[in-house]
Formats: C-alpha cells, structure tokens, sequence
C-alpha cells in the first residue's frame, strides 16, 4: 500500500484548504483511514478519521465543526478544513488500517494504521 498526499500550503487564519491522500496497492476501499499531523517540537496528533464503509467518522475535539473527513469510492481520502487556526500548522499525514478486524472503526489510535503516507506541510499565518 502507498499513500500520497497533497493540497497543504499557506493560507491565511480563516481560511480553507483540502487535502487529499491517494492510496494505490491493495483494494483501497477495504481500509479504514486516518489523518495525524505534528508541529514542530510535538508529537504526532490524530486529527480524524474514516471507517472502511464510510458511516463512521471521528474527530479530534479542536477540530471538530471546522474539518470534514470524507473518502470516494475510488482511491482517494479527503480531509476538508475550514475555518483554520494558526494552531493547525503542522505536517499532516494519512494513515491506512487494512487489518479486516478493525476497518470499521475510526480510530484515534495510530498505533491501528500500518501504512502511511509521506506528510504534507500545513502553515497557518495570523
């Protein structure tokens, strides 16, 4: 499995940005998927999270009613984000979870996701 992601860059506090994170490899839409970020100087974070079938999504609390996680039926995870905080600035990277048992969670825990992408930068000007 390979995870590509793209769409980070500068945008102004308040301001929109999309991301997305193409897999190739195996059957994509047998994965659950997950976007982490890190800061400078602090640990990795999740940010949010989709289940295989797409019904089930969670959310980090200070992203919760700004960003929107969504997933096609191809080969492609989203994560919408709007309303940004200078607080967003990070590296964010997508995660995959292909093990069959838990595929239909959105989990938090990184320590789920067996693949990931290599980071796209996100800065967030005041």
């Amino acid at each position: 499995v390979q995870l590509q992601a793209s769409g980070g860059g500068l945008v102004q506090a308040g301001g929109s940005l999309r991301l997305s994170c193409a897999a190739s490899g195996r059957t994509f839409s047998f994965y659950a998927l997950g976007w982490f970020r890190q800061a400078p100087g602090k640990e990795r974070e999740f940010v949010a999270a989709i289940s295989q079938s797409g019904r089930k999504r969670g959310y980090t609390d200070s992203v919760k009613g700004r960003f929107t996680i969504s997933r096609d039926t191809k080969n492609t995870v989203y994560l919408q984000m709007d309303k940004m905080k200078p607080e967003d600035t990070a590296v964010y990277y997508c995660a995959a979870d292909t093990n069959p048992w838990t595929v239909n969670t959105a989990s938090g825990d990184s320590v789920q996701y067996d693949y990931w992408g290599q980071g796209t930068q996100v800065t967030v000007s005041s």
